[in-house]
């Protein structure tokens, strides 16, 4: 009686991560729906203020087809180049 036990419970527990990691694996990730960078917090109040980016891989891709280093250096250029310069996704460039 109780091996039944034990046979319930690993069935379920077994068939709710086979659920969880397959739909994970085949769910479509929509680039669009990704956050874009909070540009704001990079911005300086002073212009003649020189930025101090952190030295963080963590890559994001413009829709210039430059990959910055994170989102600080993408912010910071975005900010001295113009607003032309958008956020396509976290990531390298193609």
């Amino acid at each position: 009686m109780a091996s039944f036990s034990y046979m319930i419970i690993f069935f379920l527990v077994s068939s709710t991560l086979t659920h969880t990691v397959s739909s994970e694996i085949f769910k479509p990730h929509a680039i669009n729906k990704w956050p874009k960078p909070p540009c704001k917090m990079y911005y300086s109040v002073d212009p003649s203020y020189t930025s101090q980016c952190p030295d963080v891989i963590s890559y994001v891709c413009a829709t210039n087809g430059h990959t910055y280093q994170n989102e600080c250096f993408f912010c910071v250029d975005q900010w001295e180049f113009g607003l032309h310069i958008k956020f396509y996704k976290y990531g390298k460039c193609g």
